[in-house]
């Protein structure tokens, strides 16, 4: 057995032979159907919104707040990740889903109807609540009801779920906003719940439903590691609310907000994280510092592209459109079968792209660099995102037992949103310190750049940057073989 097998337990019951054929193959067609439309639906929605926010930002008068209305999403998300790791390991993934897609879509009715900013913000938590059951939910369907010779496949299914949303999503939501108003990129993107309820739910009912050994009796949910995660949710929230206000009176919030996350995630997430010890810790870490540090940066992009260079919503969105299909295509070189020797190594020269990415991206601050630099650059990042994010959950599912696959689910997923959160409020700090606040907030986005303010971009685009760099050396550390047993998923504060 390889180091990157995973550890099956003994069973004393014959296990039939599993179904032949691709994810598109009969016995597994309507479930990737309806489980690659659910993740087509958060694509649209984060391409979509994603071109709106400028200007929703700017109507609101909460331009200052820009980072807040993306991290409230990652914030509460963490809730709904520990909550549905547990729901989902108990229960079966159907009913996270089903509750998931609902808050999904109260959110975004929320934050299209919103007349303030806070509300606005109040919407995306909501949201991310929502973002949060869906996401841990999917991959325990994917643990149970695919053998694991295809579960690469079906994260690369999910990837490529993004290039149709990357590319016809900007063209038609900086349509809709310069034409109808932001709102309605908002309020019209619900409409599409109907059809991941309609395909996917009926079929997980079927192959992934229940719990994992149906004969035991029901367990209950461990209350402890829900206090940890309403414990990292509220610790984040205050650490991003300190990080917008900079004010000396926003060092308490702050303080309190580090003491509510220390020993949250001390207890959620695999010991040894944040040291980068061999194996699951280093696969959940290196999850939180790719992710983190690409979308802290891309979530600026628009911002920076609208009042910065002149670019209206539409295109500044779509500069973004041909990181879909390179993210496709990284996710798809990972799934391939001949590659998994060469994991590792892959995943090393995806976060060296994704650094070179980031770190290029503000070069277009420079008047005589052509504003279309950018989008072959950020597909240069998209594709090392591919690379590395399939590679991740490939790993992380040959690392877990069945009835773990929740609980590590969630903990991949935590350190996702985790280091979103984290970044982006120091991200969006820097950005306010350097005048940030003030970008563009003399002019509407359709009248042209506003007054420049280049240093507040660069100083969020550099940092994380080097945070990528971390990641191609914790990308070293994937391979377990050093280590005796499976670090469990969480360890009791204090022991």
């Amino acid at each position: 057995m390889s180091a990157l097998e995973p550890r099956v337990p003994q069973r004393t019951a014959p296990i039939p032979p599993p179904p032949r054929g691709g994810i598109l193959g009969p016995a597994y067609r309507t479930l990737s159907i309806g489980i690659i439309s659910v993740v087509f639906l958060i694509a649209f929605e984060a391409t979509a919104v994603g071109t709106a926010m400028p200007v929703a930002a700017r109507e609101l008068e909460g331009i200052g707040l820009y980072a807040f209305a993306f991290s409230a999403y990652f914030t509460t998300s963490l809730f709904g990740m520990v909550l549905a790791g547990q729901w989902a390991d108990r229960q079966g993934p159907l009913r996270p889903l089903t509750v998931g897609i609902a808050a999904f879509a109260s959110g975004l009715v929320i934050s299209g109807t919103a007349g303030v900013m806070w509300v606005f913000v109040l919407g995306r938590a909501v949201q991310g609540f929502g973002g949060g059951l869906v996401i841990v939910a999917l991959y325990v369907v994917v643990s149970r009801a695919y053998e694991e010779r295809l579960r690469p496949a079906i994260m690369a299914a999910f990837a490529a779920s993004w290039v149709v949303p990357s590319i016809v999503g900007p063209l038609a939501s900086g349509t809709v906003t310069e034409h109808l108003g932001w709102r309605w990129v908002f309020l019209g993107i619900p409409a599409l719940v109907v059809v991941p309820l309609v395909v996917a739910l009926p079929a997980i009912r079927r192959t992934a439903s229940g719990p994992v050994d149906p004969d035991a009796p029901p367990a209950a949910f461990d209350r402890r590691r829900i206090r940890l995660a309403l414990g990292i949710s509220v610790g984040a929230g205050l650490l991003q609310y300190a990080a917008q206000d900079l004010r000396w009176l926003s060092l308490a919030p702050g303080i309190a907000g580090v003491a509510l996350l220390v020993p949250a995630v001390r207890g959620l997430l695999p010991r040894g994280t944040y040291l980068a010890r061999r194996g699951l810790p280093s696969v959940v870490l290196l999850r939180g510092v790719a992710a983190g540090s690409f979308i802290a940066a891309e979530t600026f992009v628009p911002l920076m592209l609208v009042t910065q260079r002149g670019l209206s919503p539409t295109m500044a969105g779509f500069s973004l459109a041909l990181g879909g299909v390179t993210w496709a295509g990284g996710s798809w070189v990972q799934s391939q079968g001949r590659m998994a020797p060469y994991r590792e190594r892959l995943m090393v020269t995806g976060m060296v792209l994704v650094a070179l990415a980031i770190a290029a991206a503000p070069a277009v601050l420079i008047e005589s660099v052509p504003v279309w630099t950018l989008a072959p650059a950020w597909a240069v990042g998209c594709l090392g995102m591919g690379l590395v994010i399939g590679s991740t959950s490939v790993l992380l599912l040959q690392l877990s037992a069945p009835e773990e696959a929740g609980a590590n689910s969630a903990s991949l997923q935590i350190s996702d949103a985790l280091a979103n959160v984290v970044l982006l409020a120091g991200g969006g700090a820097a950005f306010a310190a350097l005048g940030g606040g003030a970008v563009g907030a003399a002019h509407t986005v359709t009248d042209g750049a506003s007054a420049p303010h280049p240093a507040a971009f660069a100083v969020v685009f550099l940092p994380m940057a080097c945070v990528a760099l971390v990641g191609a050396w914790v990308a070293t550390r994937l391979d377990p073989a050093k280590v005796p047993a499976k670090v469990p998923v969480a360890v009791p504060v204090g022991e």
